[in-house]
């Protein structure tokens, strides 16, 4: 990977403060992961926020919530039916999951990760709520560095099934660079004998009806968090042809509107996918 990409993955923790009061101020989560500044950004973009959602429909929380949710209940399916027992979040940010589903799942070991800044922050509050133990850890991570993610996974049981989250990540790199991290992360899957990936991602939706409006948001994201924010793919056929050539075996490409489970209920288009690849 080259040094810009490298320098670019410093741009997407702080957006981690804003994500993380909104699973709180939706109950996803304790006090301890409302941050004052994810308060205070949180209050910055609610003009934009009310804006998009009454002139163009598009509610940004609501999208949110869509992606986190159907996140969980893959995962959830993923422990109670495939008897995945160890998890490694990526760019966990501020996110509460690794908390409730150690809380949830006693036997459950996961391995939360992020940039050095996020994961001391993340690590200190942890700690201080009590909630850190020996199955319920935090490291840093470089995704661009291949020697990083190796070490990331080299303490895990490469006998056990694995499963894999990265939430809010993918559309901040351009297409090159997060198609390598996906090949470098297929090739360290492979070597448990069930592993499975789970991220979201926006396609490029030409044929939604708020596209324009769309491309509108996704600009605003991109100048908020300094970067272009691509959209990669137009549709699921591509989406299922990129994870193949990275080194995924199976691919699904799940819409929250025909998941829709325990989600809050579909008032508009969705916009966000979740994948679910395997190796």
């Amino acid at each position: 990977m080259s040094d810009r990409s490298r320098a670019d993955s410093a741009h997407i923790s702080p957006s981690a403060h804003y994500t993380g009061y909104v699973w709180y101020r939706h109950h996803l989560s304790d006090a301890a992961f409302a941050t004052p500044f994810g308060r205070w950004v949180h209050g910055l973009l609610t003009p934009i926020a009310w804006g998009a959602r009454v002139g163009f429909g598009l509610d940004i929380e609501h999208l949110l919530l869509q992606r986190h949710l159907l996140l969980d209940a893959r995962l959830t399916a993923a422990i109670e039916e495939r008897g995945v027992r160890q998890v490694v979040e990526i760019a966990c940010g501020l996110s509460p999951r690794g908390r409730r589903f150690c809380q949830r799942y006693p036997e459950l070991r996961y391995l939360e990760a992020d940039l050095p800044g996020m994961a001391v922050r993340k690590r200190l509050l942890l700690h201080s709520e009590g909630w850190l133990n020996g199955r319920h850890q935090v490291r840093s991570v470089d995704i661009l560095a291949e020697q990083s993610l190796e070490a990331l996974f080299a303490g895990l049981d490469r006998t056990e099934p694995v499963l894999v989250i990265t939430e809010g990540l993918v559309n901040y790199f351009e297409r090159p660079v997060i198609e390598g991290f996906w090949t470098v992360l297929a090739a360290q899957l492979k070597a448990f004998p069930q592993a499975t990936y789970l991220t979201d991602l926006y396609p490029d939706l030409k044929e939604h009806p708020r596209y324009r409006q769309l491309r509108w948001g996704v600009d605003i994201v991109g100048r908020l968090t300094r970067g272009n924010y691509p959209l990669h793919y137009r549709n699921a056929g591509e989406i299922v042809e990129a994870f193949a050539r990275c080194g995924f075996a199976r691919t699904q490409v799940l819409d929250p509107a025909l998941h829709s489970q325990g989600l809050p209920p579909i008032t508009q288009a969705t916009l966000v996918r979740v994948i679910e690849a395997s190796t």
